[in-house]
Protein backbone atom coordinates (compact mmCIF):
# COMPACT_ATOMS: atom_id res chain seq x y z
CA UNK A 1 0.00 0.00 0.00
CA UNK A 2 1.34 3.21 -0.91
CA UNK A 3 -0.50 4.90 2.28
CA UNK A 4 1.22 8.74 2.82
CA UNK A 5 -1.63 9.53 5.25
CA UNK A 6 -4.12 8.21 8.00
CA UNK A 7 -7.29 10.00 8.53
CA UNK A 8 -9.43 8.43 11.33
CA UNK A 9 -12.95 9.06 12.61
CA UNK A 10 -12.91 9.35 16.49
CA UNK A 11 -15.83 8.37 18.05
CA UNK A 12 -16.31 4.16 18.20
CA UNK A 13 -13.74 4.32 15.85
CA UNK A 14 -10.13 5.90 17.72
CA UNK A 15 -11.61 5.67 20.65
CA UNK A 16 -12.42 2.80 23.06
CA UNK A 17 -15.68 3.13 24.99
CA UNK A 18 -13.46 4.39 28.09
CA UNK A 19 -13.16 7.13 25.33
CA UNK A 20 -9.63 6.81 25.15
CA UNK A 21 -7.02 5.54 22.44
CA UNK A 22 -5.49 2.06 23.38
CA UNK A 23 -1.34 1.63 24.02
CA UNK A 24 -1.22 -0.88 21.20
CA UNK A 25 -2.63 1.78 18.77
CA UNK A 26 -0.85 4.73 20.00
CA UNK A 27 2.54 2.85 19.72
CA UNK A 28 1.33 2.02 15.92
CA UNK A 29 0.52 5.84 15.18
CA UNK A 30 3.85 6.56 16.52
CA UNK A 31 5.44 3.93 13.88
CA UNK A 32 3.31 5.06 11.10
CA UNK A 33 4.63 8.39 12.01
CA UNK A 34 8.13 7.62 11.70
CA UNK A 35 7.89 6.56 8.52
CA UNK A 36 6.94 9.91 7.73
CA UNK A 37 3.02 9.32 7.57
CA UNK A 38 0.83 11.99 8.05
CA UNK A 39 -1.98 11.09 11.31
CA UNK A 40 -4.89 13.23 11.75
CA UNK A 41 -8.48 13.14 12.88
CA UNK A 42 -11.83 13.25 10.51
CA UNK A 43 -14.71 13.57 12.85
CA UNK A 44 -18.48 15.52 13.27
CA UNK A 45 -16.53 17.17 16.69
CA UNK A 46 -15.84 20.99 16.43
CA UNK A 47 -11.73 21.25 15.95
CA UNK A 48 -11.66 23.45 19.12
CA UNK A 49 -13.05 20.56 21.32
CA UNK A 50 -11.09 17.93 19.85
CA UNK A 51 -7.72 19.76 20.47
CA UNK A 52 -8.82 20.17 24.38
CA UNK A 53 -9.06 16.57 24.48
CA UNK A 54 -5.95 15.06 22.68
CA UNK A 55 -3.91 14.73 25.86
CA UNK A 56 -7.01 12.90 27.78
CA UNK A 57 -7.14 10.70 24.37
CA UNK A 58 -3.13 10.14 25.02
CA UNK A 59 -2.51 11.23 21.84
CA UNK A 60 -1.08 14.82 22.14
CA UNK A 61 1.66 15.45 19.78
CA UNK A 62 0.60 13.40 17.44
CA UNK A 63 -1.84 14.42 15.54
CA UNK A 64 -0.90 16.29 12.10
CA UNK A 65 -4.25 17.80 11.38
CA UNK A 66 -7.81 17.69 12.02
CA UNK A 67 -10.61 17.49 9.52
CA UNK A 68 -13.60 18.94 11.91
CA UNK A 69 -17.39 19.23 12.34
CA UNK A 70 -17.89 16.58 9.77
CA UNK A 71 -15.63 18.14 7.00
CA UNK A 72 -16.33 21.94 7.65
CA UNK A 73 -13.22 22.99 9.57
CA UNK A 74 -9.99 22.29 8.88
CA UNK A 75 -6.97 22.73 11.51
CA UNK A 76 -3.23 21.64 10.27
CA UNK A 77 -0.57 21.54 12.63
CA UNK A 78 2.48 21.06 10.23
CA UNK A 79 1.37 23.85 7.74
CA UNK A 80 -0.33 26.25 10.72
CA UNK A 81 -3.44 26.64 8.50
CA UNK A 82 -6.86 27.20 10.20
CA UNK A 83 -9.98 27.41 7.94
CA UNK A 84 -13.77 26.63 7.94
CA UNK A 85 -16.02 26.91 5.50
CA UNK A 86 -20.16 26.54 4.27
CA UNK A 87 -22.21 26.90 7.57
CA UNK A 88 -25.71 26.80 8.53
CA UNK A 89 -27.52 30.23 7.88
CA UNK A 90 -29.32 31.16 11.36
CA UNK A 91 -32.91 31.48 9.90
CA UNK A 92 -32.14 27.76 8.43
CA UNK A 93 -31.55 26.52 11.58
CA UNK A 94 -34.50 28.06 13.76
CA UNK A 95 -36.65 26.91 10.50
CA UNK A 96 -35.37 23.26 11.09
CA UNK A 97 -35.81 23.49 15.15
CA UNK A 98 -39.53 24.74 14.56
CA UNK A 99 -40.00 21.99 12.40
CA UNK A 100 -39.32 19.29 15.49
CA UNK A 101 -41.59 21.10 17.58
CA UNK A 102 -43.51 19.23 20.53
CA UNK A 103 -40.97 16.46 20.26
CA UNK A 104 -38.90 14.91 22.64
CA UNK A 105 -35.50 15.74 21.64
CA UNK A 106 -33.30 18.95 22.15
CA UNK A 107 -31.00 20.93 20.06
CA UNK A 108 -26.85 21.04 20.20
CA UNK A 109 -24.44 23.24 18.12
CA UNK A 110 -21.29 22.80 19.08
CA UNK A 111 -18.71 26.24 17.75
CA UNK A 112 -15.52 27.14 20.12
CA UNK A 113 -15.52 23.94 22.04
CA UNK A 114 -18.70 24.26 24.07
CA UNK A 115 -22.00 22.47 22.69
CA UNK A 116 -24.52 25.16 22.52
CA UNK A 117 -28.08 24.72 23.78
CA UNK A 118 -31.64 26.32 23.54
CA UNK A 119 -32.77 24.43 27.34
CA UNK A 120 -31.21 22.12 29.70
CA UNK A 121 -32.29 18.98 29.86
CA UNK A 122 -30.77 15.15 30.40
CA UNK A 123 -30.48 14.92 26.46
CA UNK A 124 -28.06 17.88 26.33
CA UNK A 125 -26.28 16.82 29.89
CA UNK A 126 -25.88 13.19 28.18
CA UNK A 127 -24.53 14.58 25.19
CA UNK A 128 -21.83 16.56 27.25
CA UNK A 129 -20.93 14.07 29.41
CA UNK A 130 -20.26 11.59 27.01
CA UNK A 131 -17.88 13.62 24.57
CA UNK A 132 -16.23 15.22 27.43
CA UNK A 133 -17.32 19.18 26.45
CA UNK A 134 -18.88 21.71 28.15
CA UNK A 135 -22.72 23.15 27.44
CA UNK A 136 -23.92 26.30 27.73
CA UNK A 137 -27.80 26.97 27.47
CA UNK A 138 -28.11 30.09 25.11
CA UNK A 139 -30.98 32.41 23.72
CA UNK A 140 -30.98 30.96 20.28
CA UNK A 141 -32.65 33.48 18.68
CA UNK A 142 -29.18 35.81 19.62
CA UNK A 143 -26.77 33.23 19.22
CA UNK A 144 -28.16 32.35 15.33
CA UNK A 145 -28.06 36.30 14.04
CA UNK A 146 -24.71 34.44 12.68
CA UNK A 147 -24.29 31.51 10.78
CA UNK A 148 -23.33 28.37 12.82
CA UNK A 149 -21.77 25.00 11.49
CA UNK A 150 -23.94 22.67 12.08
CA UNK A 151 -26.64 21.40 14.06
CA UNK A 152 -27.31 18.36 16.12
CA UNK A 153 -30.26 16.50 16.94
CA UNK A 154 -29.95 14.83 20.50
CA UNK A 155 -32.70 12.29 21.70
CA UNK A 156 -33.22 8.64 23.28
CA UNK A 157 -31.84 5.59 21.24
CA UNK A 158 -35.11 4.31 20.89
CA UNK A 159 -36.61 7.96 19.82
CA UNK A 160 -34.72 8.13 16.67
CA UNK A 161 -36.84 6.29 14.08
CA UNK A 162 -39.40 9.31 15.14
CA UNK A 163 -36.65 11.94 14.53
CA UNK A 164 -36.03 10.38 10.79
CA UNK A 165 -39.23 9.94 10.26
CA UNK A 166 -39.81 13.68 10.94
CA UNK A 167 -36.89 15.07 8.96
CA UNK A 168 -38.52 12.86 5.85
CA UNK A 169 -41.06 16.29 5.77
CA UNK A 170 -38.61 19.02 6.16
CA UNK A 171 -38.09 21.37 3.46
CA UNK A 172 -36.83 25.03 3.35
CA UNK A 173 -37.65 26.85 0.05
CA UNK A 174 -34.59 29.72 0.44
CA UNK A 175 -31.60 27.66 1.80
CA UNK A 176 -30.59 23.41 1.18
CA UNK A 177 -29.50 21.52 3.87
CA UNK A 178 -28.80 17.68 4.34
CA UNK A 179 -29.01 15.44 7.37
CA UNK A 180 -28.44 12.08 8.23
CA UNK A 181 -27.98 10.20 11.61
CA UNK A 182 -24.51 10.23 12.83
CA UNK A 183 -25.03 7.97 16.30
CA UNK A 184 -27.63 6.27 17.73
CA UNK A 185 -28.64 9.20 19.65
CA UNK A 186 -27.95 12.08 17.42
CA UNK A 187 -29.17 13.30 13.77
CA UNK A 188 -27.15 16.50 12.08
CA UNK A 189 -28.22 18.68 9.94
CA UNK A 190 -25.21 20.51 7.80
CA UNK A 191 -24.68 22.49 3.76
CA UNK A 192 -25.01 19.94 1.74
CA UNK A 193 -21.97 20.22 0.32
CA UNK A 194 -19.85 19.62 3.82
CA UNK A 195 -19.13 16.57 4.01
CA UNK A 196 -15.60 14.62 5.67
CA UNK A 197 -14.39 13.89 1.98
CA UNK A 198 -14.60 17.92 1.26
CA UNK A 199 -12.10 18.67 3.85
CA UNK A 200 -10.02 15.24 3.38
CA UNK A 201 -9.38 16.54 -0.04
CA UNK A 202 -8.49 20.09 0.97
CA UNK A 203 -6.06 18.66 3.59
CA UNK A 204 -3.93 15.97 1.41
CA UNK A 205 -4.40 18.91 -1.55
CA UNK A 206 -2.22 21.07 1.14
CA UNK A 207 0.22 18.65 1.81
CA UNK A 208 0.93 17.49 -2.54
CA UNK A 209 -1.20 14.51 -1.78
CA UNK A 210 -3.77 12.78 -3.70
CA UNK A 211 -7.24 10.86 -2.08
CA UNK A 212 -5.50 7.21 -3.71
CA UNK A 213 -2.73 7.82 -1.14
CA UNK A 214 -4.74 8.03 1.97
CA UNK A 215 -6.34 5.44 4.26
CA UNK A 216 -9.45 6.21 6.44
CA UNK A 217 -10.87 4.21 9.71
CA UNK A 218 -14.55 4.87 10.44
CA UNK A 219 -17.69 3.56 11.41
CA UNK A 220 -20.91 5.36 11.11
CA UNK A 221 -22.79 6.25 8.79
CA UNK A 222 -21.70 9.80 8.42
CA UNK A 223 -17.70 8.11 7.16
CA UNK A 224 -19.75 6.27 4.34
CA UNK A 225 -18.88 9.16 1.87
CA UNK A 226 -14.72 9.35 2.78
CA UNK A 227 -14.76 5.15 2.92
CA UNK A 228 -15.81 5.38 -0.34
CA UNK A 229 -13.46 8.24 -1.75
CA UNK A 230 -10.35 7.49 -0.05
CA UNK A 231 -7.81 5.19 -1.84
CA UNK A 232 -7.92 2.69 1.38
CA UNK A 233 -11.50 2.72 2.75
CA UNK A 234 -11.98 0.76 6.71
CA UNK A 235 -14.36 0.47 8.77
CA UNK A 236 -14.39 -0.89 12.19
CA UNK A 237 -16.09 -4.58 13.13
CA UNK A 238 -18.84 -2.71 14.96
CA UNK A 239 -19.38 -0.38 11.72
CA UNK A 240 -22.84 0.39 10.47
CA UNK A 241 -23.76 -2.07 7.62
CA UNK A 242 -24.55 1.20 5.26
CA UNK A 243 -20.59 1.90 5.86
CA UNK A 244 -19.18 -1.45 5.80
CA UNK A 245 -21.05 -1.94 2.52
CA UNK A 246 -18.24 0.02 0.74
CA UNK A 247 -15.16 -0.69 2.96
CA UNK A 248 -12.11 -2.08 1.10
CA UNK A 249 -11.40 -3.71 4.80
CA UNK A 250 -13.14 -4.08 7.68
CA UNK A 251 -11.01 -4.69 10.68
CA UNK A 252 -11.23 -5.25 14.72
CA UNK A 253 -13.39 -3.32 16.71
CA UNK A 254 -12.42 -0.17 18.47
CA UNK A 255 -12.01 -2.21 22.17
CA UNK A 256 -9.71 -4.21 20.41
CA UNK A 257 -7.25 -2.45 18.63
CA UNK A 258 -9.05 -2.67 15.28
CA UNK A 259 -6.90 0.63 13.68
CA UNK A 260 -3.29 -0.28 15.59
CA UNK A 261 -3.41 -3.94 13.87
CA UNK A 262 -4.72 -2.85 10.32
CA UNK A 263 -1.74 -0.24 10.72
CA UNK A 264 0.57 -2.78 11.40
CA UNK A 265 -0.51 -5.49 9.50
CA UNK A 266 -1.31 -3.25 6.38
CA UNK A 267 0.61 -0.29 6.52
CA UNK A 268 3.87 -0.58 8.45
Amino acid sequence: MDIKAIMCDVDGTLLTSEQVVSPFTIEMIKAAREKGILFGLSTGRDVNSVQTLLKEWGIEGLVDSIVGTGGAEIYDYVLNVEKSSYPLDGELIKDIMKHYEGMDLNFAIPYDGILFAPKDDRHIQMLATADKVPYQVTDFDEFLKEPKPKLIIVCDEDYMDKVIERSQTFSNDKFKSSSLKTASVLYEYMDPRVTKTHGLEEVMKMHGLTMEQLCTFGDADNDYDMTLNAGVGVVMANGSDKTKSVADYITDDNNHDGIGKFIQEHIL
